[in-house]
Formats: structure tokens, sequence, C-alpha cells
């Protein structure tokens, strides 16, 4: 996949994300608001803490993805981890936004009846939230990119919000007031969960953390094809945005010539950047076959 190609992607996903917040949003607030329900006003006012969370990732994505230079030899891709670890916080504070909401409501007995626009405001929420989280999680997932990844999960969380926000609404309406806050009040706790996973991931990505795997071994597998390459030494591999960066030693014959090696490595290369469209860059070291010899490292 092109360069120019995944950006735009990139930027299809983070917009639609981003008009659909606004209109969710407004019709959340708008419907709390007029139909009476503490839980749909509170869902719209976490719609407007997600703006944060899909404008730090416009700025991660024009920011990851400047070209390399002589500061960053490596790329700009790291800045999407970081904006997902962001958008991580985002959702733990709306957690906690919502459970302090629902512990006060149920400490201060204030129930209100509920108008029927408050719970169509929730289903709909539902219904748009879930789609915009298999869409971009689909995306993100062929990208590669934690930015995208990040604010997935933030559809997905909003989806399970207003599911419980739903039930509350709903419950309310028919009069079992309790039932609002109770509902937003267990939410809360998949909220902190799933902004625990986002922070994990991402603060994983900006460790170097090694990738899954099954991918190593696949990259591993296809060196290995090339017609000069006795064994894959060693793999690594570390995350930067939507890109990874390999690290591969290759065991090669020991009187081979350093054009023919070099020939064999770039090979190498553009295999992997043929068959793996996240491969951003792949650094190769020769070692000799059959031979003892000490890899240096102090890390």
């Amino acid at each position: 996949m092109l360069r120019t190609e995944r950006f735009k992607k990139a930027d299809r996903v983070i917009t639609i994300g981003f008009w659909a917040n606004a209109l969710l949003m407004t019709m959340k607030l708008a419907a709390g608001h007029f139909g009476r329900s503490g839980a749909v006003f509170a869902d719209g006012m976490e719609s407007a803490c997600d703006f944060v969370a899909i404008g730090l990732t416009i700025v991660a994505l024009k920011v990851g993805r400047k070209p390399f230079d002589e500061d960053h030899p490596y790329g700009h891709g790291k800045v999407e981890s970081l904006s997902a670890i962001l958008v991580s916080l985002v959702i733990g504070a709306t957690g906690a936004w919502v459970l302090y909401g629902a512990v006060t409501t149920v400490a201060r007995e204030n129930y209100q009846t509920p108008a029927l626009v408050a719970v169509l405001a929730a289903a709909t929420t539902i219904v748009v939230k879930e789609w915009l989280y298999r869409y971009s999680i689909g995306v993100g997932g062929v990208l590669g990119s934690p930015a995208l990844l990040a604010i997935a999960k933030d559809h997905r969380k909003d989806a399970v919000t207003s599911i419980a926000t739903l039930v509350g609404v709903a419950g309310a309406y028919f009069g079992f007031g309790i039932m609002d806050p109770i509902a937003a009040g267990l939410t809360s706790f998949f909220i902190f969960h799933i902004g625990y996973q986002t922070f994990r991931s991402s603060a994983h990505e900006l460790m170097d953390g090694q990738p899954e795997q099954e991918l190593l071994d696949a990259i591993s597998r296809l060196a290995e094809t090339v017609e000069g390459v006795d064994a894959v030494h060693e793999i690594r591999a570390r995350h930067s945005g939507q890109y990874l960066i390999v690290d591969l030693k290759l065991d090669m014959h020991p009187e081979m010539t350093v054009k023919r090696s070099h020939d064999i490595a770039t090979e190498v290369k553009k295999r992997i950047f043929e068959h793996f469209n996240n491969v951003g860059d792949v650094m190769i070291h020769i070692n000799p076959s059959h031979e003892e010899h000490e890899d240096l490292n102090r890390l």
C-alpha cells in the first residue's frame, strides 16, 4: 500500500468519526436537557470529551506522517503512540465523570422521569457508535495504526456506555428512576478497563515492545526463501506509528563477497516490503554461517 494511500485511509476514518461525534454530541446534549435525562446529558458531555481525543489524533497523524529528518532519523511515527496514551487518559477521565455523576445522583436521590426523546437518543448512539467502531477497527488493523485503534476503542466504549444509558433511561422512563444512575455507574468500570487496555498497548509500543510473534515468524520465513540466506539468526521489530522497523541478522556463506551479500540483503528487503505493507524499514546485519561469533550488545 502506497504511503499516500495509507494516509488517505486514516484521514477518512478520522473525518467520519469527527463529524459523527459532532452530530451525536449535539443530539445527546439537547435530548438530555430537554428530555430531562441526566444520563443522556452526561453521555453528551462524554462525546464532547471525544472531541479532545479526535483532535489529538488528527494532530498526531499529521506530525507522524512527516518523513524522517536529521533530528528524527526513524521518522515521527512514535507520536501516534503518544497520542493514544493521551486518548487513554481522556477515556479514564470520562469514566470518572460518569461514575461521579452516578454516585451523586443516587446519594441525593434526585431522580427524574425522562422524555421519550432521551430514550431514542441513547438508542441512536448505540447504532452509530458500533458502526464507527467496526469501521475504525478494520482500517486501523490493516494500517497497524495505534492512534486509529485507540479511537476505535473509544467508539466501542461509547457504544457500551450508551447501552447502559439506554437501559437506565428506559427504566426511568417506565418509572424506575434509580436504574439510570446505577446503569451509568456500572458502565464506568467498563470504561476504565478500555482506557487501561489502550494505555497498556500504547505504552508497550513507546517502550519498543515486540509486535506479535506470528508476524516476526512470517518475516523470518520469507527472508529464508531468498537464495543465499542460510538462516535468520535473529529478528527484532518495533512500532513507529503505522509502520514497523525490523532488525534482521542473516547467516550467509563466510566466503561470500561484500557485493553478493549486499545484493542478497537488498532482495530480502524488497520482498519484505512487497509482502508486508506495514513495514517501514528493514535493517540487515550479515553473519558468517557455521562460525562462532559474539553478538555485541550493551542493552
